[in-house]
């Protein structure tokens, strides 16, 4: 399958380089630079990640192994509403697999994907750090705890609107 290329619309050019321009170009302010790129578009693709190389005068694979390194970054858009279902430790021997199983039957897509709507995506994480409260899953900044399978359709009727 054929890589497909997206063309950056150019508001989205400029917003790129007007935040490499606010970190001086500095090649130490990468994950700064990438930080706010995201926050701005929601994702680095690979097109935006190329702009940004350019800009900082660094090769593409630098930021390539930053992007694909920290978890926080994405290299797909997201849902307007993200999932994200902790698989720590803690989570896991107290079910976090089948919550996770259940989102995705639930929406039918995988990890790492997006509902054809745009409404959900769907990302496992390491631990956020409310292991008293495991199995634990996100929807934005919400979290819920203590998960069951049977959960699952009710925290996704809360975003249906």
């Amino acid at each position: 399958m054929a890589k497909v290329k997206i063309k950056l619309r150019q508001e989205h050019i400029d917003i790129i380089k007007s935040i490499c321009k606010k970190f001086d170009y500095k090649p130490g302010e990468l994950i700064n630079v990438l930080h706010q790129v995201q926050g701005e578009i929601g994702y680095l693709p690979a097109e935006v990640q190329e702009l940004i190389a350019e800009e900082l005068k660094i090769p593409v694979s630098k930021v390539f192994g930053v992007v694909s390194f920290y978890s926080f970054f994405t290299m797909q858009p997201k849902g307007k509403h993200p999932i994200s279902v902790c698989m720590g430790t803690a989570c896991y021997v107290r079910g976090a697999e089948s919550i996770l199983d259940e989102f995705q039957r639930v929406l039918k897509i995988g990890v790492g994907e997006t509902t054809p709507d745009g409404k959900f995506s769907l990302t496992s994480l390491r631990c956020i750090g409310a292991c008293g409260l495991a199995p634990v899953a996100m929807i934005g900044d919400k979290v819920y705890g203590r998960l069951c399978p049977d959960d699952v359709k009710k925290i996704i009727a809360e975003y249906n609107d």
